[in-house]
């Protein structure tokens, strides 16, 4: 099988190729900003200006300037191959607004967050709340694009100057974690590394690109499951869920589309790239062997109509036989599920799928 990463090329990504190398036949690193995407009748895409060629899976990721690219390329190509992020998922992962609202809509824990439309909103919402108070940018990537209020004066200075830069944000709940939060890194349904991230002296944000350090952790049960149940929300495989440790329990700050892997490989000594490139291999595998199976059921049919017979029915009790030519052609098995339907004069059964 064929395999590619579609990515800006970073360390991370060169990591997940390697290891893609180990499981796929051949894996390719595709450079996102040589992609070009054509949409019509079925959507083409362009690779340095010549088809992109055929694969079983692709991987694909990149910044939140991507967004829509990664999108339409995920959304055209997922027809076509396994792919572990839904074509959604990157509108909503890029942007913390949209982030929230998918978190609330699947009953995900997660801070109080606040939009206001006006700066007389947002100040109005200022009196009703406790200090210190989180300012954040809809989008922003390594804790870019996140400020931290103690006081109503200090926000209200911080919306001013937002507003006259004409710059969206969010007011969240600040939830004191002593600097610290945790990330979860999320491969099919399972957590397969986590670390805590301790911020460094004078910074609040506990994020790898901003000075924090990282330690390997074990989750409970009722993280693990937040985490994992976060990632399916959000149509992702693969993904990373940052997680505050509150008073109320776990609490999802945001999943990441693109996580870095040096960050916490070092800490947990856990081969992240590996875990990703087996995931993806099986799951390609999956995909390959059930369209295989529909394609040889589709055969089958062409190959052997319907075939109607008039015949007596044996009953044993009041139980009916069929006849032995109706298991030949119909391929039912002993662990095959089958939907029955009855009527009087009347009698279908079909496979379950």
């Amino acid at each position: 099988m064929k395999a590619a990463l579609i990515s800006m090329g970073s360390i991370s990504s060169k990591w997940t190729v390697d290891a893609m190398k180990k499981y796929f036949k051949s894996a390719d690193h595709i450079d996102i900003k040589a992609l070009e995407v054509s949409i019509g009748r079925g959507g083409d895409i362009l690779y340095e200006g010549k088809p992109l060629k055929e694969y079983d899976c692709i991987y694909a990721k990149g910044s939140h300037r991507y967004a829509n690219l990664l999108r339409s390329i995920t959304t055209i190509l997922s027809k076509q191959c396994y792919m572990p992020i839904k074509g959604s998922a990157f509108s909503t992962g890029h942007d913390k607004l949209l982030t929230h609202i998918k978190l609330m809509d699947a009953g995900i824990p997660m801070p109080k967050t606040y939009l206001a439309s006006t700066a007389e909103a947002a100040k109005k919402v200022l009196k009703e709340i406790h200090y210190p108070v989180v300012l954040k940018l809809p989008a922003g990537t390594h804790g870019k694009g996140v400020m931290l209020a103690d006081s109503e004066e200090s926000a209200s200075t911080m919306i001013d100057t937002l507003l006259l830069l004409k710059q969206p944000f969010l007011l969240q709940e600040y939830v004191e974690t002593g600097g610290v939060d945790i990330r979860a890194f999320v491969v099919g349904d399972r957590v397969v590394a986590a670390m805590k991230r301790k911020a460094v002296t004078g910074e609040k944000r506990a994020n790898i690109h901003a000075g924090a350090k990282g330690e390997a952790v074990i989750l409970d049960q009722k993280t693990k499951k937040v985490a994992v149940q976060t990632a399916q929300a959000a149509g992702c495989h693969i993904c990373a869920v940052d997680i505050l440790e509150s008073a109320r329990g776990p609490m999802v700050i945001e999943f990441n589309l693109s996580p870095g892997l040096q960050g916490i490989t070092k800490a947990t000594k856990v081969d992240v790239a590996d875990k990703i490139a087996k995931y993806l291999y099986e799951q390609a595998k999956a995909r390959k062997e059930a369209g295989k199976e529909k394609k040889e059921k589709k055969t089958m049919k062409e190959i052997l109509p319907e075939q109607e017979i008039l015949t007596k029915l044996d009953f044993r009790g009041e139980r009916i036989l069929l006849p032995a030519f109706t298991t030949k052609l119909t391929k039912f098995t002993e662990d095959k599920d089958v939907c029955v339907k009855a009527a009087k004069g009347k009698l279908i059964l079909e496979e379950y799928e």
